[in-house]
C-alpha cells in the first residue's frame, strides 16, 4: 500500500516540474519577442470620435465651420396643443357613493369620475365628453359634459 501512494505523489511532481518547465518556456518566448513601447500601446481619438494612432500634436488641424452664435444652449419651448375632449359611456354610476366609471369609446379603457367633477343629471347609459387628469389613485375622468 505505502508504493501505491508514493507513485501517485512522484507522478504529481513530475506534472507540477513538467506545467513549471512550460510557463518558464512560455516566459522566455514572449521576452525575446520583444517589448512594444509604451507609445505604440496608446489610442487617440480623433475630431470626428474615431481611435487613432495618431497622437493630436501631430496632426493638422481642421477649422471648423459652426459659429458661436448657431449653438443653441437650451431646449426648444413645447407649443402648447388643445387638449380635444374624449367620447365615452358611463358604465356605472352609484349616486349614493358618489363614483362611477366611464368607458372611451375610443380606446375601450374605463375611467374612475368622482361626482364633484361630473354635471346633475348623470346616470348609466349617457354618452358625455370628459378630459383626463392624473389623480393620487391613477388617471381620472374630469370636466365631463353630457351629449
Amino acid at each position: 500500500m505505502a508504493g501505491s501512494q508514493s507513485f501517485g505523489k512522484r507522478e504529481n511532481e513530475k506534472k507540477r516540474q513538467a506545467k513549471r518547465l512550460d510557463k518558464q518556456k512560455r516566459k522566455e518566448e514572449r521576452k525575446a519577442g520583444g517589448k512594444a513601447s509604451l507609445d505604440e500601446m496608446f489610442a487617440w481619438v480623433d475630431e470626428d470620435g474615431n481611435l487613432t494612432s495618431t497622437p493630436p500634436e501631430e496632426r493638422e488641424k481642421r477649422k471648423s465651420n459652426i459659429k458661436l452664435e448657431d449653438v443653441e444652449i437650451a431646449t426648444p419651448k413645447k407649443e402648447r396643443e388643445e387638449i380635444q375632449p374624449l367620447k365615452g359611456r358611463v358604465e356605472h354610476f352609484n349616486e349614493s357613493k358618489g363614483y362611477g366609471f366611464i368607458k372611451d369609446t375610443s380606446s375601450t379603457e374605463k375611467y374612475f369620475f368622482h361626482i364633484s367633477s361630473a354635471p346633475d343629471g348623470i346616470k348609466e347609459g349617457n354618452m358625455v365628453n370628459f378630459e383626463l387628469e392624473r389623480g393620487t389613485r391613477g388617471i381620472n375622468a374630469v370636466k365631463i359634459t353630457i351629449i
